[in-house]
């Protein structure tokens, strides 16, 4: 484990009208919320903030299992992800505990090496943020689908955000999203290509929603990933099949779903691809068009999926 820095008291004096710093216990900080903000629904997220609860889910966290479950709904994924949002943890502190684990159980590197790519990615995000700015709210790219940018709609639709969608699959998405404010990474990734591919919603209207709820919500993150389903940070959209969808998700979500019959996720990659993307030249002869509107210059790299 690497020095952690000393904890130190907030920079800024407390100010009339501010929330209290100190409370006794969770349940004293379920009332205060309830009572400042009464038209909040539902309970606290059951993600704990602070050092003890980080460690605590650093302690179970697998790198072997990791690697090889990480894509199934099920899988053992960290979930260290609000931690490391806010700062509790380090992405170097999270590689050395998966070195010593792997060595505490004579295991090779090549069992973490999925966990240590994708806290690459992570850290890769941050840079290209560093090196974008603000731009990371705009299209970085042209977007490969073939579609007029202004043909994506601007606004969440409103089944969406209240999650009556008729698709078992999206609306417990949603559910899970704003009541826990932490989702799957494959479950991001299928809900971000719904809402871009199948509902035509401009990728930035999602990414901003994801960002209200989402207590690991990290803007480089969030935007760069969304704009990599969208197209317009990589080289193709991303979207699935109902196949790859029950596959990783053990079906739970097709067996009860009304909308099974119509399933709009039904077909083959080929089919679903002809059904959501306008005719246009081999991506191969389309010219990569990045904005450049920082005055450092934009970075560029290739991208292999999205870490969120």
């Amino acid at each position: 484990m690497l020095p952690l820095p000393p904890v130190t008291p907030l920079p800024w004096p407390e100010q009339p009208g501010d929330l209290p710093r100190d409370l006794a216990d969770r349940d004293a900080l379920d009332q205060l919320l309830a009572s400042e903000f009464p038209s909040a629904q539902g309970p606290l997220s059951r993600i704990q903030g602070g050092r003890q609860a980080a460690e605590s889910q650093l302690q179970r966290m697998d790198a072997k299992r990791y690697g090889r479950s990480r894509n199934h709904l099920k899988g053992a994924v960290t979930r260290l992800s609000p931690w490391i949002r806010h700062g509790v943890l380090t992405l170097a502190e999270i590689r050395e505990v998966v070195f010593a684990q792997l060595r505490d159980r004579g295991q090779g590197r090549d069992d973490g090496g999925k966990l240590i790519n994708e806290l690459g990615w992570r850290d890769f995000w941050q840079r290209m943020w560093s090196d974008l700015g603000d731009s990371i709210h705009e299209s970085q790219e042209e977007l490969k689908t073939g579609h007029d940018p202004a043909s994506y709609s601007r606004e969440l639709p409103d089944d969406v955000r209240e999650g009556r969608t008729g698709l078992a699959c999206m609306d417990g998405f949603r559910d899970d999203l704003v009541s826990s404010g932490w989702l799957h990474n494959h479950a991001r990734m299928w809900m971000a290509a719904y809402l871009v591919h199948w509902r035509r919603v401009h990728w930035k209207a999602g990414a901003d929603w994801f960002l209200e709820h989402l207590l690991d919500g990290d803007p480089a993150s969030n935007h760069l990933s969304w704009q990599w389903v969208a197209s317009s940070f990589s080289h193709k959209p991303y979207f699935f099949n109902r196949g790859n969808l029950e596959r990783y998700s053990d079906g739970k979500y097709c067996k009860s779903c009304p909308s099974a019959d119509t399933c709009p996720f039904e077909g083959s990659y080929d089919q679903l691809e002809s059904q959501l993307f306008a005719p246009q030249p081999a991506i191969r002869d389309v010219p990569s068009r990045r904005r450049n509107n920082n005055s450092r210059g934009s970075a560029s790299a290739a991208f292999a999926r999205p870490k969120r």
